[in-house]
């Protein structure tokens, strides 16, 4: 570390304070490594730096303090790169905290099991059956559902290919339920909603009156179920997208993989997510252990 202050004093010519705040916040991250088990700064991994922000979160550490702690080592592990110490940077990923951290608001597993099971067998509720499967199955955007077409799903692969508004897309599996239920959508009720059969570009989501599926309309779906099992008020389209992420890190998924499949790029998001499984452990641990 001392040459990295050397070098931030005479090549960047940072003020003396600035130079004590980048000393201390360097030694505090060096002594969490150490209690994590980590030996030395150079050996830190993206999920050793998305531990020591959650954790400055859950000191209550305010905004400015954790923006100032992530550019200092952010900075400090460019400089490392540039000696040739380590090829990446733990902290590239992590951006700076712009507001307080979202709540994460999410359906238990028993509850996301009861939605899916409300919709009827007649052509609308195989098209609800099948949009509520898809979200909940995929993790997708309600932007990304109103823009699905047929060109975007493979069920003979079971994969769909979801675009965002700017359209950068990624691929994502198809669970076997939310297969079978969009299998059973489009072989059973799209050519009835539609009065046709679709093309490659048409939406797979469309109304009653064959038209593409809104926003709004998808909203007011999610609304009706959500009423039907005493969550209307929380029935969103983000409360499955958060489902989504929730009940796979609860099931021993990864961020590095959920990043992958929910599409977001500031770690910050996953680190949201990661908290709701952290406080989780807590209640249960303060629940259930003698001694806790």
């Amino acid at each position: 570390m001392h040459g990295f202050i050397e070098y931030m004093k005479n090549e960047k010519h940072k003020a003396g304070n600035t130079l004590i705040a980048y000393e201390r916040d360097i030694n505090a991250f060096g002594k969490y490594l150490e209690s994590r088990g980590t030996g030395k700064f150079e050996d830190c991994t993206d999920s050793d730096a998305i531990a020591y922000v959650m954790q400055l979160g859950n000191d209550n550490k305010s905004r400015p303090t954790i923006n100032r702690k992530v550019s200092a080592l952010r900075t400090f592990y460019n400089y490392l790169i540039s000696q040739g110490q380590i090829e990446t940077n733990p902290f590239t990923r992590i951006k700076a905290v712009k507001t307080d951290r979202r709540k994460i608001d999410y359906l238990t597993i028993e509850e996301a099991a009861k939605l899916m099971d409300l919709p009827g067998d007649d052509a609308k509720g195989l098209r609800d059956k099948a949009l509520l499967e898809f979200m909940y199955g995929t993790g997708a955007r309600v932007t990304e559902v109103v823009r699905l077409r047929f060109s975007d799903v493979n069920l003979k692969m079971n994969f769909v290919t979801l675009r965002d508004v700017n359209d950068e897309s990624r691929i994502v599996p198809l669970g076997s339920y939310a297969s079978a239920a969009l299998s059973k959508y489009v072989n059973e009720a799209y050519d009835k909603i539609k009065g046709g059969p679709h093309g490659d570009d048409d939406n797979v989501f469309i109304n009653l009156r064959g038209e593409a599926l809104t926003r709004q309309g998808i909203w007011k779906i999610l609304k009706d179920y959500g009423a039907m099992i005493g969550v209307e008020s929380r029935m969103t389209p983000q409360i499955l997208r958060d489902s989504f992420g929730v009940h796979i890190l609860q099931n021993g998924g990864d961020l590095k993989t959920l990043q992958e499949l929910m599409g977001f790029e500031d770690m910050s998001v996953g680190i949201a997510y990661l908290a709701v499984i952290d406080i989780r452990v807590r209640e249960v641990f303060r629940s259930c252990h003698p001694r806790a």
